[in-house]
Protein backbone atom coordinates (compact mmCIF):
# COMPACT_ATOMS: atom_id res chain seq x y z
CA UNK A 1 0.00 0.00 0.00
CA UNK A 2 1.10 3.21 -1.11
CA UNK A 3 2.58 5.76 1.76
CA UNK A 4 0.56 8.67 2.39
CA UNK A 5 1.23 12.18 2.68
CA UNK A 6 0.93 12.53 6.50
CA UNK A 7 3.04 9.03 6.91
CA UNK A 8 5.64 10.07 4.64
CA UNK A 9 5.98 13.61 6.54
CA UNK A 10 6.55 11.89 9.84
CA UNK A 11 8.82 9.58 8.38
CA UNK A 12 10.78 10.49 5.68
CA UNK A 13 14.27 11.34 6.43
CA UNK A 14 13.03 12.41 10.01
CA UNK A 15 15.29 11.17 12.97
CA UNK A 16 13.08 12.19 15.80
CA UNK A 17 9.96 13.21 16.88
CA UNK A 18 9.03 15.61 20.12
CA UNK A 19 7.00 14.44 21.84
CA UNK A 20 5.69 11.56 20.17
CA UNK A 21 4.97 10.66 16.75
CA UNK A 22 1.26 8.75 17.84
CA UNK A 23 -0.23 12.29 19.20
CA UNK A 24 1.24 13.95 16.65
CA UNK A 25 -0.13 11.72 13.67
CA UNK A 26 -3.35 12.07 15.24
CA UNK A 27 -3.29 15.81 15.50
CA UNK A 28 -2.42 16.33 11.85
CA UNK A 29 -5.15 13.47 11.33
CA UNK A 30 -7.53 15.69 13.07
CA UNK A 31 -8.01 18.33 10.29
CA UNK A 32 -6.66 21.20 11.88
CA UNK A 33 -4.77 23.58 10.67
CA UNK A 34 -1.15 24.40 12.61
CA UNK A 35 1.48 26.66 12.68
CA UNK A 36 4.77 25.20 11.80
CA UNK A 37 7.68 27.05 10.61
CA UNK A 38 11.56 27.01 10.06
CA UNK A 39 14.06 29.52 10.31
CA UNK A 40 17.51 29.71 8.98
CA UNK A 41 20.21 32.34 10.57
CA UNK A 42 21.26 34.39 7.44
CA UNK A 43 25.36 33.22 8.23
CA UNK A 44 26.09 33.07 4.79
CA UNK A 45 25.11 34.55 1.67
CA UNK A 46 23.69 31.19 0.27
CA UNK A 47 21.21 28.09 1.31
CA UNK A 48 22.60 24.87 0.32
CA UNK A 49 20.38 21.16 -0.11
CA UNK A 50 21.13 20.54 3.26
CA UNK A 51 18.60 23.13 4.43
CA UNK A 52 16.49 21.98 1.72
CA UNK A 53 15.73 19.14 3.67
CA UNK A 54 13.10 20.70 6.00
CA UNK A 55 12.21 23.35 3.29
CA UNK A 56 10.73 20.09 1.19
CA UNK A 57 8.66 19.04 4.47
CA UNK A 58 7.48 22.60 5.18
CA UNK A 59 6.47 22.63 1.49
CA UNK A 60 4.67 19.66 2.27
CA UNK A 61 2.75 20.45 5.19
CA UNK A 62 1.74 23.97 3.30
CA UNK A 63 -0.04 21.90 0.30
CA UNK A 64 -2.15 20.03 3.25
CA UNK A 65 -3.34 23.68 3.74
CA UNK A 66 -1.12 24.64 7.33
CA UNK A 67 -0.14 28.31 8.44
CA UNK A 68 3.50 27.62 7.36
CA UNK A 69 6.35 30.58 8.38
CA UNK A 70 9.28 30.47 6.86
CA UNK A 71 11.39 32.54 9.31
CA UNK A 72 14.78 34.82 8.53
CA UNK A 73 16.71 34.75 12.05
CA UNK A 74 18.05 38.42 11.11
CA UNK A 75 18.40 39.08 14.69
CA UNK A 76 19.49 35.57 16.30
CA UNK A 77 22.18 36.05 13.27
CA UNK A 78 23.36 38.21 15.75
CA UNK A 79 24.72 36.24 18.38
CA UNK A 80 24.73 33.04 15.55
CA UNK A 81 23.89 29.60 16.73
CA UNK A 82 27.15 27.07 18.19
CA UNK A 83 24.91 23.78 18.76
CA UNK A 84 26.88 21.98 16.02
CA UNK A 85 30.75 24.58 16.23
CA UNK A 86 33.59 23.78 18.68
CA UNK A 87 34.19 27.24 19.12
CA UNK A 88 32.42 30.52 19.14
CA UNK A 89 31.03 31.93 16.05
CA UNK A 90 31.99 35.34 14.62
CA UNK A 91 30.37 38.16 15.65
CA UNK A 92 28.69 39.22 12.12
CA UNK A 93 26.98 43.24 11.72
CA UNK A 94 23.95 44.33 10.89
CA UNK A 95 24.86 45.38 7.92
CA UNK A 96 26.51 41.63 6.99
CA UNK A 97 23.55 39.95 8.29
CA UNK A 98 21.21 42.24 5.86
CA UNK A 99 23.46 41.78 2.84
CA UNK A 100 23.02 37.75 3.54
CA UNK A 101 19.49 36.99 3.40
CA UNK A 102 18.95 39.55 0.52
CA UNK A 103 18.52 36.55 -1.80
CA UNK A 104 17.10 34.02 0.93
CA UNK A 105 13.84 34.12 -0.21
CA UNK A 106 14.58 33.77 -4.05
CA UNK A 107 16.90 31.21 -3.34
CA UNK A 108 13.94 28.89 -1.21
CA UNK A 109 11.48 29.70 -3.99
CA UNK A 110 13.44 26.43 -5.68
CA UNK A 111 11.77 24.58 -2.78
CA UNK A 112 8.87 26.68 -1.46
CA UNK A 113 5.91 28.27 -3.14
CA UNK A 114 5.32 31.96 -1.06
CA UNK A 115 1.70 31.95 -2.46
CA UNK A 116 1.28 29.24 0.81
CA UNK A 117 4.29 30.61 2.89
CA UNK A 118 4.79 33.64 5.16
CA UNK A 119 8.05 34.90 5.38
CA UNK A 120 9.19 36.71 8.71
CA UNK A 121 12.41 38.29 10.37
CA UNK A 122 12.52 37.69 13.88
CA UNK A 123 14.03 41.26 14.17
CA UNK A 124 10.04 41.44 14.61
CA UNK A 125 9.10 40.64 17.91
CA UNK A 126 13.12 40.36 19.33
CA UNK A 127 14.45 43.67 18.64
CA UNK A 128 11.69 45.35 21.04
CA UNK A 129 12.04 43.08 23.72
CA UNK A 130 13.04 45.50 26.98
CA UNK A 131 16.18 43.88 29.35
CA UNK A 132 13.12 42.93 31.87
CA UNK A 133 11.63 40.72 29.40
CA UNK A 134 15.02 38.90 28.59
CA UNK A 135 15.56 38.09 32.28
CA UNK A 136 12.16 36.95 32.65
CA UNK A 137 12.48 34.27 29.65
CA UNK A 138 15.66 33.46 31.10
CA UNK A 139 13.93 31.92 34.05
CA UNK A 140 12.54 29.55 32.82
CA UNK A 141 15.78 28.10 31.34
CA UNK A 142 18.91 26.68 33.56
CA UNK A 143 21.93 26.93 33.06
CA UNK A 144 23.41 23.68 33.72
CA UNK A 145 21.79 22.15 30.77
CA UNK A 146 23.31 24.60 28.59
CA UNK A 147 26.67 23.86 29.32
CA UNK A 148 26.27 20.04 29.62
CA UNK A 149 25.12 19.89 26.07
CA UNK A 150 28.34 17.67 24.75
CA UNK A 151 30.18 20.60 22.52
CA UNK A 152 30.12 23.04 25.04
CA UNK A 153 31.21 20.60 27.52
CA UNK A 154 33.76 20.03 26.07
CA UNK A 155 34.90 23.41 25.04
CA UNK A 156 34.94 24.48 28.97
CA UNK A 157 37.31 21.12 29.62
CA UNK A 158 39.79 22.46 26.68
CA UNK A 159 39.84 26.04 28.67
CA UNK A 160 38.04 27.60 25.49
CA UNK A 161 36.52 30.50 25.75
CA UNK A 162 32.59 30.20 26.21
CA UNK A 163 30.24 33.47 26.04
CA UNK A 164 27.56 34.44 28.06
CA UNK A 165 25.68 35.87 24.94
CA UNK A 166 26.01 32.05 23.61
CA UNK A 167 23.72 31.00 26.93
CA UNK A 168 20.98 33.82 25.15
CA UNK A 169 20.87 31.46 21.96
CA UNK A 170 18.11 29.11 22.73
CA UNK A 171 15.95 31.75 24.71
CA UNK A 172 15.86 33.60 21.60
CA UNK A 173 15.03 30.80 19.61
CA UNK A 174 12.35 29.53 22.04
CA UNK A 175 10.52 32.97 22.12
CA UNK A 176 10.35 32.74 18.21
CA UNK A 177 8.46 29.46 18.50
CA UNK A 178 6.33 31.21 21.02
CA UNK A 179 5.49 34.33 19.23
CA UNK A 180 4.50 32.95 16.54
CA UNK A 181 2.52 30.33 18.12
CA UNK A 182 3.69 27.26 17.11
CA UNK A 183 2.91 23.77 16.78
CA UNK A 184 5.25 21.84 14.84
CA UNK A 185 9.23 23.26 14.83
CA UNK A 186 10.98 22.04 12.02
CA UNK A 187 15.04 21.43 12.01
CA UNK A 188 17.93 19.63 12.31
CA UNK A 189 18.70 16.91 15.24
CA UNK A 190 21.49 20.07 16.04
CA UNK A 191 18.77 22.16 17.01
CA UNK A 192 17.08 20.10 19.45
CA UNK A 193 17.98 22.22 22.41
CA UNK A 194 17.00 24.92 20.83
CA UNK A 195 13.67 23.90 19.73
CA UNK A 196 12.68 22.24 22.96
CA UNK A 197 13.15 25.83 24.53
CA UNK A 198 10.22 27.02 22.71
CA UNK A 199 8.21 23.49 23.64
CA UNK A 200 9.21 25.31 27.08
CA UNK A 201 7.96 28.54 26.94
CA UNK A 202 4.70 27.42 24.95
CA UNK A 203 4.00 24.80 27.87
CA UNK A 204 4.94 27.43 30.80
CA UNK A 205 3.38 30.55 29.39
CA UNK A 206 0.34 28.43 27.23
CA UNK A 207 0.13 25.51 28.67
CA UNK A 208 0.25 24.69 25.20
CA UNK A 209 1.80 21.07 23.87
CA UNK A 210 3.82 21.82 20.68
CA UNK A 211 5.74 19.18 18.36
CA UNK A 212 9.28 19.01 16.84
CA UNK A 213 10.23 17.12 14.24
CA UNK A 214 14.02 16.89 13.63
CA UNK A 215 15.51 15.78 10.69
CA UNK A 216 18.37 14.18 9.24
CA UNK A 217 21.25 15.03 7.78
CA UNK A 218 22.89 15.32 4.11
CA UNK A 219 26.64 14.26 4.57
CA UNK A 220 28.91 17.39 2.41
CA UNK A 221 30.92 16.61 -0.51
CA UNK A 222 33.76 16.10 1.88
CA UNK A 223 32.08 13.52 3.91
CA UNK A 224 31.06 15.63 7.32
CA UNK A 225 27.69 17.00 7.83
CA UNK A 226 26.68 20.05 4.97
CA UNK A 227 27.84 23.41 6.38
CA UNK A 228 28.05 26.52 5.37
CA UNK A 229 31.32 26.86 7.12
CA UNK A 230 33.17 23.85 6.14
CA UNK A 231 32.80 25.16 2.36
CA UNK A 232 31.59 21.53 1.20
CA UNK A 233 28.07 22.32 0.18
CA UNK A 234 25.84 22.18 -2.86
CA UNK A 235 24.22 25.68 -3.17
CA UNK A 236 20.43 26.05 -3.63
CA UNK A 237 22.22 29.09 -6.42
CA UNK A 238 24.85 26.62 -7.98
CA UNK A 239 24.62 26.40 -11.57
CA UNK A 240 23.42 23.61 -12.99
CA UNK A 241 26.52 22.12 -14.07
CA UNK A 242 28.12 22.43 -11.25
CA UNK A 243 25.65 20.62 -8.94
CA UNK A 244 25.73 18.16 -12.18
CA UNK A 245 29.19 17.53 -11.47
CA UNK A 246 29.14 17.75 -7.03
CA UNK A 247 26.55 15.03 -7.60
CA UNK A 248 28.70 12.90 -9.89
CA UNK A 249 31.50 13.21 -7.68
CA UNK A 250 29.73 11.80 -4.48
CA UNK A 251 30.46 8.70 -2.78
CA UNK A 252 28.07 5.56 -4.27
CA UNK A 253 26.72 4.84 -0.72
CA UNK A 254 25.25 8.56 -0.79
CA UNK A 255 23.08 7.94 -3.76
CA UNK A 256 19.98 6.65 -1.66
CA UNK A 257 20.45 9.26 1.59
CA UNK A 258 20.77 11.94 -1.26
CA UNK A 259 17.37 10.82 -3.51
CA UNK A 260 15.39 10.14 0.11
CA UNK A 261 16.33 13.93 1.38
CA UNK A 262 17.05 15.79 -1.64
CA UNK A 263 14.69 15.24 -3.88
CA UNK A 264 10.52 14.73 -4.48
CA UNK A 265 11.17 11.45 -6.00
CA UNK A 266 8.46 9.12 -4.26
CA UNK A 267 9.02 6.40 -1.46
CA UNK A 268 8.21 3.93 -3.93
CA UNK A 269 10.45 4.83 -6.31
CA UNK A 270 13.60 5.14 -3.96
CA UNK A 271 13.02 1.25 -2.92
CA UNK A 272 12.66 0.63 -6.25
CA UNK A 273 16.83 2.19 -6.76
CA UNK A 274 17.35 -0.01 -3.50
CA UNK A 275 16.65 -2.68 -5.44
CA UNK A 276 18.53 -2.20 -8.61
CA UNK A 277 21.38 -1.49 -6.26
CA UNK A 278 21.19 -4.70 -4.18
CA UNK A 279 20.51 -6.93 -7.84
CA UNK A 280 24.13 -4.95 -9.20
CA UNK A 281 23.23 -2.76 -11.31
CA UNK A 282 26.48 0.21 -12.11
CA UNK A 283 25.84 2.64 -9.53
CA UNK A 284 26.72 5.30 -11.82
CA UNK A 285 23.81 4.56 -13.94
CA UNK A 286 21.62 5.78 -10.51
CA UNK A 287 23.93 8.54 -9.81
CA UNK A 288 23.13 10.24 -13.19
CA UNK A 289 19.77 9.92 -12.53
CA UNK A 290 20.27 11.45 -9.45
CA UNK A 291 22.24 14.60 -10.79
CA UNK A 292 19.50 15.04 -13.27
CA UNK A 293 16.25 14.91 -10.94
CA UNK A 294 17.83 17.46 -8.50
CA UNK A 295 18.81 19.61 -11.34
CA UNK A 296 15.30 19.75 -13.16
CA UNK A 297 13.68 19.78 -9.92
CA UNK A 298 15.67 23.27 -9.04
CA UNK A 299 16.33 24.58 -12.33
CA UNK A 300 13.90 22.53 -14.36
CA UNK A 301 14.14 20.05 -17.12
CA UNK A 302 15.62 21.76 -19.63
CA UNK A 303 18.76 22.87 -17.80
CA UNK A 304 18.79 19.51 -16.46
CA UNK A 305 19.44 17.73 -20.08
CA UNK A 306 21.73 20.42 -20.47
CA UNK A 307 24.16 19.57 -17.76
CA UNK A 308 23.93 15.96 -18.61
CA UNK A 309 24.86 16.53 -21.89
CA UNK A 310 27.70 19.27 -21.16
CA UNK A 311 29.02 16.66 -18.28
CA UNK A 312 29.27 13.98 -20.90
CA UNK A 313 30.91 15.86 -23.82
CA UNK A 314 33.48 18.05 -20.87
CA UNK A 315 34.17 15.33 -18.57
CA UNK A 316 33.90 11.37 -19.08
CA UNK A 317 34.84 11.46 -22.78
CA UNK A 318 37.41 14.05 -22.05
CA UNK A 319 38.35 12.77 -18.52
CA UNK A 320 36.67 9.29 -17.06
CA UNK A 321 36.92 7.57 -20.69
CA UNK A 322 40.22 8.93 -21.78
CA UNK A 323 43.61 6.10 -21.60
CA UNK A 324 45.84 9.04 -21.56
CA UNK A 325 45.39 10.01 -18.01
CA UNK A 326 48.67 8.88 -16.14
CA UNK A 327 47.52 7.32 -12.79
CA UNK A 328 48.50 8.39 -9.44
CA UNK A 329 48.91 5.57 -6.83
CA UNK A 330 48.63 6.89 -3.05
CA UNK A 331 48.41 4.78 -0.09
CA UNK A 332 45.84 6.97 2.03
CA UNK A 333 42.49 8.47 0.70
CA UNK A 334 42.68 11.81 2.85
CA UNK A 335 45.10 14.08 3.44
CA UNK A 336 46.25 17.79 2.49
CA UNK A 337 46.37 18.29 -0.80
CA UNK A 338 49.19 20.74 -0.82
CA UNK A 339 51.28 17.67 1.01
CA UNK A 340 50.09 15.61 -1.74
CA UNK A 341 51.37 17.71 -4.78
CA UNK A 342 54.69 17.68 -3.07
CA UNK A 343 55.34 14.69 -1.34
CA UNK A 344 53.98 12.88 -4.75
CA UNK A 345 56.43 15.75 -6.92
CA UNK A 346 53.27 16.71 -8.96
CA UNK A 347 55.11 20.54 -8.12
CA UNK A 348 58.22 21.84 -7.33
CA UNK A 349 57.63 23.02 -3.92
CA UNK A 350 54.71 23.56 -1.35
CA UNK A 351 54.65 27.14 -2.58
CA UNK A 352 54.00 26.73 -5.74
CA UNK A 353 50.96 24.10 -4.18
CA UNK A 354 49.51 26.58 -2.40
CA UNK A 355 49.93 29.37 -5.35
CA UNK A 356 47.94 26.73 -7.08
CA UNK A 357 45.27 26.75 -4.75
CA UNK A 358 45.00 29.96 -3.76
CA UNK A 359 44.49 30.92 -7.57
CA UNK A 360 41.82 27.98 -8.10
CA UNK A 361 43.81 26.39 -10.64
CA UNK A 362 43.48 22.91 -8.60
CA UNK A 363 40.23 20.52 -9.51
CA UNK A 364 38.80 17.53 -8.52
CA UNK A 365 36.55 15.80 -10.77
CA UNK A 366 35.70 19.06 -12.22
CA UNK A 367 35.24 20.76 -9.40
CA UNK A 368 37.50 23.67 -8.25
CA UNK A 369 39.08 22.38 -4.63
CA UNK A 370 38.16 25.22 -1.83
CA UNK A 371 39.79 22.81 0.69
CA UNK A 372 43.19 22.10 1.45
CA UNK A 373 41.97 18.84 3.37
CA UNK A 374 40.39 16.99 0.82
CA UNK A 375 38.78 13.23 0.57
CA UNK A 376 39.71 11.02 -2.34
CA UNK A 377 38.32 8.13 -3.93
CA UNK A 378 39.33 5.37 -6.83
CA UNK A 379 39.50 6.70 -10.09
CA UNK A 380 38.61 10.34 -9.00
CA UNK A 381 40.18 12.88 -11.43
CA UNK A 382 42.85 15.67 -10.34
CA UNK A 383 43.71 18.39 -12.53
CA UNK A 384 46.77 20.74 -11.62
CA UNK A 385 46.66 23.82 -13.74
CA UNK A 386 45.49 24.09 -17.33
CA UNK A 387 46.73 20.76 -18.75
CA UNK A 388 47.78 18.07 -16.04
CA UNK A 389 45.37 14.99 -15.57
CA UNK A 390 45.62 12.32 -12.84
CA UNK A 391 43.81 9.41 -12.41
CA UNK A 392 43.76 8.24 -8.37
CA UNK A 393 44.51 4.84 -7.73
CA UNK A 394 45.26 3.43 -4.26
CA UNK A 395 48.10 1.26 -3.99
Amino acid sequence: MPMDIIEELLTRGVENIISDKKSLEKLLRSGKKLNIYLGIDPTATHIHIGHAVPLRKLQQFASLGHHITFLIGDFTALIGDTSDKDGERPVLTYEQIQENFQTYKKQAEKILDFDHVTVRHNSEWLAPLQFADIIKLAQHFGAGDFVSRELIKKRLQDKKHVGLHELLYPVMQGYDSYFLDTDIQLGGTDQTFNMQAGRTLQKDLRDKESYIIANGFLEGTDGRKMSKSWGNAIWLDDTPNDIYGKIMSLKDELIIPYFTLATCVTPTQIEEMKQRIQSGENPMVLKKELAKTMVAELHGAKEAGEAETNFTSMFQKKSLDSTDIPELSLAKNSGNILDILVENKLVTSKSEARRLFDGGALELNEQKITDTTISLKNHDILKIGKKKFYKIIFS
